[in-house]
């Protein structure tokens, strides 16, 4: 078999068979891949916990790099366990390292393969420690690095694959995964030195990404959820992306210098840092939605519409908490909010019931906080839906800390609506649009009268940079003012 021919096939077990089962099964959240060099060698220097570990860094790697990427790896270990040497040669295409040959010089066949202009990962443990442990590092990396000033050395902590996959454990166990790569090192000294340097910077990561992780855990509540509403064809899609690519540039929460993360839950899942894009590991529950949203899109009447929209609002909302326990973001944006929009659809099959008292129960029941009385049971029988979803526990949909309408006039969407030349949703008429204009309204009034919610509305029919500059002229005050 040709090397172009083992390039190509080994990029695709990698591309369509490792990466989407180690995502589906584990999850996998990567920070500092702009780390990485565009450019040259580098080495990739870890903690090692696990078999996984190793997995976690080729599948944080572009696929453009893992040609010349290389493991060091311990040829005593896996060569007489002949179909995973195979295996492991095929795929990661290791440096070997023979530890029962006291004559070899594992450093020296390292520094051959840097010299050739190919990049090293390498576990300066030696071998797999203790769950949750960093151990004394081996001095061998200290002379590679040393014999290779110029190459840069990143250290990389990894976090999971101690719990999922630890030592001497048979089966793995699926729970997410965190790497974290650090920026290059600027290292210098004898090799004991620049050892005793990278263990820090690796230590200092795991610091890091434990103090980073405890704050999630214990400041949930700090995290800002922010709501876009509007009739199809209002603009929400673009002004909530935007808002989050803004809100990214801010000071995160407690007036420190570090620049925000936020998450937008749209047609899509995405994280923005620093007004930028960042990679976001796909959950699962996100491409249930995505297929969900795709059915009621398809959906010929409001009858075969309420399901599919219902599974994917609810799904959305689940969304959410995950965003919040795994992407560690400071605000999170919503096209559209599934709470507020099961309450202002409702509108389209039970009109009369449109006015603040139910809107408020609506609002009450969905998010699980409403009481027992007559305005609740007339809503039940309305909606006999609702008794479904509470014996599922679903009725738990999180209300938004701020709400922003984007006001449109019906006949105006639906003029955006056809220009873009697809099929039309069914519910996506003037008569339909105009009666969720007015719900939204209601939506607005309730969330501030009722609840507490600063709800905002802010006409439409201007630029989108008119409409997105004053959005955000609202959002940074308030912003500002929770910072304080």
């Amino acid at each position: 078999m040709g090397a172009d021919l083992r390039f190509l096939l080994r990029v695709t077990v990698h591309l369509l068979v490792l990466r989407p089962l180690l995502h589906l099964i584990f999850g996998l959240s990567v920070r500092g891949r702009e780390n990485l060099p565009r450019h040259g060698s580098f080495i990739l220097a870890a903690n090692h916990n696990s078999h996984l570990d190793i997995l976690l860094l080729f599948a944080s790697l572009p696929l453009s790099m893992l040609a010349r990427t290389h493991a060091v790896a311990a040829k005593d270990y896996f060569a007489p366990h002949k179909k995973l040497f195979a295996a492991v040669s095929f795929l990661f295409q290791p440096v070997w390292v023979d530890r029962q040959q006291r004559d070899s010089d594992p450093v020296a066949t390292m520094s051959r393969w840097l010299a050739a202009g190919e990049n090293i990962v390498i576990f300066p443990e030696g071998t797999r420690g203790e769950a949750g442990t960093i151990a004394e590092f081996f001095c061998g990396v200290g002379k590679l690095v040393a014999r290779h000033p110029e190459v840069p050395v990143l250290p990389v902590f990894l976090l999971g694959t101690e719990r999922a996959l630890p030592r001497r454990a048979s089966l793995p166990v699926p729970l997410w995964h965190h790497v974290n790569i650090g920026p290059p090192l600027a290292v210098g000294g004898g090799a004991d030195e620049i050892t005793d340097a990278l263990r820090e910077s690796i230590l200092t990561l795991a610091r890091s990404e434990t103090a980073r992780r405890h704050r999630r855990r214990s400041g949930r509540r700090d995290v800002k959820v922010v709501a876009v509403l509007g009739i199809d064809g209002s603009g929400k899609s673009t002004l909530s992306r935007r808002l989050a690519e803004n809100a990214s540039e801010l000071a995160s929460p407690g007036g420190g210098p570090a620049l925000a993360t936020t998450c937008l839950i749209g047609d899509r899942l995405e994280l923005f840092a620093g007004g930028g894009s960042r990679s976001a590991q796909p959950l699962l529950k996100e491409k249930l939605r995505r297929w969900m949203s795709a059915q009621a899109k398809d959906a010929k009447s409001l009858a075969r519409y309420k399901i599919p929209k219902m599974t994917e609002l609810l799904l959305r909302n689940a969304l959410i908490g995950e965003a919040k326990r795994w992407y560690g973001s400071d605000y999170i944006f919503l096209d559209g909010s599934p709470l507020l929009n099961m309450t202002a659809w409702s509108v389209l099959y039970r009109p009369e019931l449109l006015d603040e008292t139910f809107c408020a129960q609506a609002i009450g029941v969905l998010s699980g906080t409403g009481r027992r009385g007559p305005d609740r049971a007339r809503l039940e029988r309305e909606f006999p839906e609702l008794k479904t979803m509470q014996r599922l526990g679903l009725t738990r949909l999180s209300l938004p800390d701020i709400v922003f309408f984007l006001d449109v006039d019906p006949a105006v969407s639906m003029q955006r609506i056809r220009s873009r030349g697809e099929a039309m949703q069914v519910h996506e008429t003037e008569e339909k649009l105009d009666r969720l204009r007015t719900a939204y309204r209601l939506v607005m009034t309730t969330c501030d009268r009722q609840f507490g919610v600063p709800a905002f509305t802010i006409d439409g029919a201007g630029s989108v940079e008119e409409i997105v500059t004053e959005a955000r002229r609202v959002l940074s005050g308030i912003i500002e003012q929770t910072n304080q």
